[in-house]
């Protein structure tokens, strides 16, 4: 099964001329395509999916969903 899961942008970079960035996903750290979201900046939460930042959320959403996925023992298996 696929999940998008939110993550923290913690920092940004381009790859290539695409717009990437480094999320952070409750203590592990992925890369992820800010291509679909280019006004996302530091600090800002976004929902992943497949590599792809698809939308943004806020803070206690993302920590909310972030909790439920470690309660299913979802979490590190959809990150790597």
């Amino acid at each position: 099964m696929c999940l998008a899961v939110p993550g923290k942008i913690t920092e940004l970079h381009e790859a290539d001329g695409v717009h990437m960035a480094k999320v952070d996903f409750g203590g592990i750290m992925r890369e992820a395509c800010l291509e679909y979201l280019p006004g996302a900046a530091p600090g800002d939460y976004v929902v992943v999916h497949a590599g792809f930042a698809i939308s943004k959320l806020d803070e206690a959403e993302a920590a909310r969903t972030l909790e439920y996925l470690k309660e299913m023992g979802e979490l590190s298996d959809e990150i790597r």
